[in-house]
This record gives structure tokens, C-alpha cells and sequence, in this order.
């Protein structure tokens, strides 16, 4: 059994035990989350639309980190003008603990 799941404005495909890195979520180590279902594929076939509005995943804040840093390098050529910045995005690792209708 698999769900599709909504998380701000991106979509995530999910199975019971799974552990996603979505954006960074509001919430302490320990903390259960609740998300919206579009979409679930089980033994019966595919449920969308009215047919998963009872539907939710529920999960558990894992660890509040930050991704490995990148490398922003921006220039202008033949200007002698060079920036070099990196960035680290902050994510929430969560697990999917179950996918069930309320």
C-alpha cells in the first residue's frame, strides 16, 4: 500500500515505515504529524478525489537538520567581480507510522 501526500506545495510518495526529508516543519524531535492524502494505491486498486477525504498519513518528527551545504558561485567575465556563498537547507526528517482513514 502506497499514498500520495501533500506537504506545502510539493507531493511525496509515501509507504508505512518510509522516512522523508520534507522542508522544514514546524515541531520537536518526537513530535507526531499529520498530512493530507491525494492518492492511495492499495490490494483493492486506486482511490482519488471524494473517495480519500477521510484518509491521512500520520508520522514522527525523526530530527530537525540541514542538508549538506552547496556552492553558489556567481561572476561577471572580464569584470574581476567574483561571489562565493554557500547555503544549507534546513529539512525534518519524518516517519510515515501509518496511512488510515479516520
Amino acid at each position: 500500500m502506497y499514498a500520495i501526500i501533500e506537504n506545502g506545495s510539493k507531493q511525496y510518495r509515501v509507504t508505512e515505515g518510509d522516512v522523508i526529508k520534507f522542508e522544514k516543519l514546524h515541531g520537536e524531535v518526537g513530535d507526531k504529524v499529520e498530512f493530507n492524502v491525494l492518492l492511495v494505491s492499495d490490494e483493492n486498486g486506486i482511490k482519488v478525489g471524494e473517495e480519500v477525504k477521510s484518509f491521512k498519513a500520520h508520522g514522527e518528527v525523526l530530527a530537525q537538520d540541514k542538508f549538506r551545504k552547496i556552492i553558489v558561485f556567481k561572476y561577471k567575465a572580464k569584470k574581476q567581480i567574483r561571489k562565493r556563498q554557500g547555503h544549507r537547507q534546513p529539512f525534518t526528517a519524518v516517519k510515515i507510522e501509518s496511512i488510515s482513514a479516520n
